[in-house]
């Protein structure tokens, strides 16, 4: 007897996401009970599209309003049974460990990739990550001490000309990560243009006399 595979419903998915060219919060696919607990549990207005009936939080409202209805709004869909993807920068439920925890084990990750690393190019491509111009590891540090040497001396206020001030010294100390990332992109260049490892061979079988192979 043939088995045959049973029916299930599934629902359609939902994401709730924050539209970059306009602000909105907005919430795409769905069902027509999805659409309903959108409305009743996160306020969330219907809207004609292009591509058909979405749903989006009302204009003006503040952010911590944006995230409360959001968040509300995907659990009760959750809980409902829906498949939900709700863009973390809305997650009110996300904590800064989270965040914390995803950087440790991303420089992690580096270590391993330098430890296991059989080429140039691989070592290459971790120095980079570190001190790439722009999203490089030690620029944006950099710019983290830098901000906060700037907000320091806004609340502090100018130091007496007598006493040595750490917050000055801040400035040093950038200036020296600055250099530091030249020295690493340097090492950088020259380590992506150093020969690569050969690959070893695999070994040679001896192939037994033609004779033999009659």
């Amino acid at each position: 007897m043939k088995q045959t595979e049973p029916d299930f419903l599934v629902l359609e998915y939902i994401t709730i996401t924050k539209d970059p060219r306009t602000g909105l919060v907005v919430a795409i696919g769905g069902t027509e009970k999805a659409a309903d607990i959108l409305q009743r549990t996160g306020g969330f207005l219907s809207a004609a599209g292009h591509h058909g009936t979405y749903h989006r939080l009302p204009h003006g409202l503040p952010v911590e309003q944006q995230h409360l209805k959001a968040t509300t709004a995907a659990h009760a869909l959750l809980a409902a049974g829906h498949s939900v993807h709700l863009d973390p920068a809305l997650n009110m439920l996300a904590t800064p460990d989270g965040d914390r925890d995803a950087t440790l084990r991303y420089l992690g990750q580096l270590g391993t990739r330098v430890a296991a690393a059989e080429t140039s190019s691989q070592v290459a491509e971790v120095l980079t990550e570190i001190a790439a111009p722009v999203n490089g590891l030690l620029p944006l540090i950099r710019e983290v001490v830098v901000r906060a040497a700037l907000t320091a001396r806004t609340l502090e206020g100018t130091p007496p000309g007598d006493e040595p001030d750490p917050i000055d010294r801040l400035g040093d100390i950038t200036h020296s990560m600055s250099l530091a990332a030249r020295v690493i992109l340097h090492a950088r260049n020259h380590t992506a243009r150093a020969p690569q490892k050969a690959p070893t061979p695999p070994p040679i079988t001896p192939q037994p006399p033609a004779s033999r192979r009659r």
